[in-house]
């Protein structure tokens, strides 16, 4: 409107000084008086063309959307990135359609009363579609009224469900959480979440000092468990050895039993075959022999003397003279 003014004022400073040069050609010619009033009435035509020109132009930079307002009632179109024209009467505001950045530091408690100090970072965008909505509903300063009042709220009532310990184990799903809730409370007013993180969490000097001790503690469990593990496996493996050499000692004896019994088996069948071979051999001398066989036998034993002594229960004695004696009585 300032523009439009000027233009205005410029084009009234024109009809004045036409009006006073033709006031004064009336009253007679004065050349000098002419060519300025022509001249002041050229210049005011230009300027007045000029400034409301301008007025009625209007540029809407890259990344922005023109909401337009009529007297200060919103337009329900908008102008994209460009260059538009607008009645001078008109306004339009240039509102922030890229994706925009955020980053709040907040102070929260956990649910058991810890306190939480955390960054939390969104990446948020306008739906140009909506812009003269957020602007006729919301406002410019859409962030300060809307966002960062929703960003508070999520992430306290979110980071109280965990208690302090729980937070960080669980910081995933937590952001998730987040961003869920975060994301429909913002869609009512027409702002799309990109994206959005956790940045920090963190607590107090003696919560991370207890939580830091119990750490370690469970550590050092962990390390007498994997050690007494440790000792029962070798244990375990020294008792399976000891009862694989035993087993294996006793498998020996048996083996070394086993051929010893079949080597004495095999001896007494040796022998027992040996045995029937002698007596299978004495039968068959037996079976062979006769008396007169027998008579032949002894008789060529036999040396030619007669016993110096024969004799036997139930018998009668017989003396043995020697061929000395035989001799001499011949």
């Amino acid at each position: 409107m300032f523009m439009f003014g000027l233009g205005v004022v410029a084009l009234v400073v024109a009809i004045i000084a036409i009006v006073y040069v033709l006031k004064k050609c009336k009253h007679g010619t004065y050349p000098k008086q002419k060519k300025i009033g022509l001249a002041v009435t050229a210049l005011g035509v230009v300027f007045g063309i000029f400034f409301i020109g301008c007025d009625c132009i209007t540029t809407i930079p890259t990344g922005h959307t023109g909401i337009v307002t009529t007297f200060g009632r919103v337009e329900d179109y908008t102008y994209e990135a460009g260059v538009h024209t607008k009645a001078p009467w008109q306004q339009v505001v240039k509102m922030d359609n890229r994706i925009q950045k955020a980053s709040v530091e907040m102070s929260c408690f956990s649910s058991d009363i810890q306190e939480v100090s955390t960054i939390y970072t969104i990446n948020y965008q306008i739906e140009k579609a909506n812009a003269q909505t957020i602007y006729r509903t919301i406002g410019k300063d859409y962030y300060t009224t809307i966002i960062l009042p929703r960003i508070e709220e999520s992430v306290k009532s979110m980071i109280a469900k965990y208690n302090a310990e729980s937070l960080i184990a669980s910081r995933e799903s937590l952001s998730v959480e987040i961003r869920e809730d975060l994301t429909a409370k913002l869609a009512a007013y027409n702002v799309e979440v990109i994206d959005a993180s956790i940045e920090n969490l963190d607590f107090s000097d003696a919560f991370t000092n207890a939580v830091e001790a119990k750490q370690v503690a469970a550590q050092e469990k962990l390390k007498a468990e994997i050690q007494q593990e440790q000792a029962n496996i070798e244990a375990k493996a020294a008792a399976e050895r000891a009862v694989i050499a035993a087993q294996a000692e006793a498998e020996k004896a048996v083996i070394e039993a086993e051929a010893a019994a079949e080597a004495a088996k095999k001896e007494a069948d040796a022998k027992a075959y040996a045995g029937e071979k002698e007596a299978e051999a004495n039968k068959k001398i037996s079976e062979s022999l006769t008396e007169e066989l027998i008579d032949y036998k002894t008789i060529e034993q036999w040396n030619g003397e007669l016993p110096t002594y024969v004799g036997g229960e139930g018998t009668i004695p017989v003396l043995n003279f020697g061929q000395n004696d035989t001799a001499e009585n011949e």
